[in-house]
């Protein structure tokens, strides 16, 4: 029977039931266990409790090695007896009795003159002892038994004989609290589980006419629930958008994370053979597979770059196919939002005007999660499109930005990307590895991208981006992306993250090797 039965069954034959700690022992139940019943039941009335509270010693491990081999003293006295006059010295003496036992039990040997040190150092037993042949009682072995068997009761010994059990830390004082369990206004021999909500399908089925309800408490207050607090990835996404901004860089819309391949993969002249287009490596979209339309003109123009060239290339000279453009996917880079504004910019009323994006969103790559990467991470990105820019325009763009966050260290690596050429990888100079990492990735936007928009000839669109988990781990000190973004994030962490602040370098002091 389950103790929440045991205890009904028990009140529907008897008024109450005295203790229950008694009532727990004796049905070999956890006292724990049947408390946390019984206050649940309290708490739906079916009972009443009313607190006990009883004192009693317990014996130390020490106090039970007494009660089954007799007191230190005792021992110590024995083993001298057993000697006679040629006594024990002290190594002897541990010998047989034990280091511990020994400690102990010389010390109130010497001290109540069962024993005396001869000249020599060893240990001999009194001349009154030897004469008595060793019998003397063993008062603490009694006293502790007495309390025993006495269940620890505080009556059992006198107030002397319990502080000097206490002295020497054979026992300990014990409160144990109890219940005596009565009937509650809502007694019956079996609990019915009230509904806390009225539910749809209460009102539906009609059974809230016959259903208890549990009863709302309207005067408590809910538990304080404080402030929100920004995630570091936001608070780093906050300093990073007001440098750009600083900069002259309007802020792109990228609140749309399912794209189209045309619009991620094909406007940015990335052929549809492209591993990256594989589904290893990007999330495709189910439903809906294929997107709706895209620019029948332009898309013609992308479709000829592709298949013949133009602008001095001559293509990647394949079948471009409609079906592989048309498919949705969760975007790999935000760069597919970048490819709609360039076009946007290159088709608006009044003709092209030079213009300043960037975007801090979220991107979709499938990827193997380890420390340092997860399927979906955070891009910035920003680009510059006007007349004539060239490669230096690119690398002052990237210092500057880099120079505001207070990395003064940059070098650039060639690089290879489908839609920009030349293209570098950026490295920084990380002073607590103390070693060169790479912190983004650049170029200059290919003909072959820029020429279907409509932009003029002489235009020119650099680029750059990182990731946003990066820097913000390197800022707060964060060793594996896993305790930084997704389900495993400590909620301490994100609460008492400091605010980001970035110190700008000094233009004096920047290295650009």
């Amino acid at each position: 029977m389950d103790p929440e039965t045991l205890i009904l069954t028990t009140l529907s034959t008897t008024t109450s039931i005295p203790d229950s700690f008694t009532f727990a022992s004796t049905h070999s139940l956890d006292h724990n266990t049947v408390v946390g019943i019984s206050k649940s039941l309290e708490a739906d009335a079916y009972i009443s409790l009313s607190e006990l509270s009883s004192q009693f010693y317990t014996l130390s491990s020490e106090a039970e090695s007494i009660v089954q081999n007799g007191s230190q003293e005792i021992l110590v006295l024995k083993a001298l007896m057993e000697r006679g006059d040629e006594g024990l010295s002290l190594a002897e003496l541990q010998e047989v009795v034990g280091k511990d036992v020994c400690k102990i039990g010389m010390g109130n040997c010497l001290k109540n003159k069962w024993a005396a040190k001869g000249k020599d150092g060893r240990l001999v037993a009194s001349a009154s002892d030897s004469a008595g042949g060793g019998e003397r009682e063993d008062e603490v072995r009694e006293l502790l038994v007495k309390l025993k068997e006495g269940a620890g009761g505080t009556a059992v010994l006198d107030d002397k004989a319990i502080q000097a059990l206490k002295r020497r830390k054979l026992i300990s004082l014990i409160t144990r609290k109890s219940y005596t369990i009565t009937r509650g206004p809502s007694y019956a021999p079996t609990r019915t589980k009230k509904a806390a909500d009225l539910t749809k399908e209460l009102l539906d089925s009609g059974n809230w006419k016959s259903t208890a309800f549990k009863p709302y408490n309207f005067q408590t207050l809910g538990e304080s629930v404080g402030g929100g607090y920004l995630h570091p990835l936001l608070k780093v996404r906050a300093e990073f958008r007001k440098i750009l901004m600083e900069m002259g860089f309007q802020e792109m819309p990228t609140n749309k994370w399912v794209e189209s391949s045309f619009w991620n993969f094909d406007s940015l002249f990335q052929p549809q053979s492209h591993p990256a287009r594989d589904a290893h490596d990007t999330f495709f979209i189910k439903e809906p597979a294929m997107t709706v339309s895209v620019p029948e003109d332009y898309y013609e123009r992308v479709k000829t770059m592709h298949e013949t060239g133009g602008s001095g290339s001559i293509g990647y000279r394949y079948d471009f196919k409609r079906e592989e453009a048309f498919k949705n996917l969760l975007r790999t880079h935000t760069t597919a939002i970048s490819s709609q504004m360039l076009y946007q910019l290159a088709n608006q009323k009044g003709g092209f005007q030079p213009a300043r994006y960037f975007s801090i969103d979220r991107v979709f790559r499938n990827e193997t999660m380890d420390a340092t990467h997860l399927c979906e991470f955070h891009q910035v990105e920003g680009l510059v499109a006007d007349y004539n820019l060239s490669l230096g325009d690119l690398i002052g763009t990237i210092e500057t930005f880099f120079k505001k966050i207070g990395i003064t260290k940059l070098r650039f690596k060639p690089a290879f990307n489908p839609y920009t050429e030349p293209s570098m990888e950026i490295f920084g100079y990380h002073p607590d590895l103390k070693k060169w990492t790479e912190i983004g990735n650049s170029g200059m936007f290919r003909p072959e991208m820029l020429t279907p928009m409509g932009l003029p000839e002489n235009v020119r669109v650099i680029a750059w981006g990182l990731s946003l988990e990066r820097p913000t781990m390197i800022k707060y000190r964060i060793d594996n992306i896993r305790n930084l973004f997704g389900h495993k994030v400590d909620m301490g962490m994100t609460k008492n993250a400091p605010v980001c602040r970035f110190e700008q370098a000094d233009e004096e002091k920047m290295e650009t090797q």
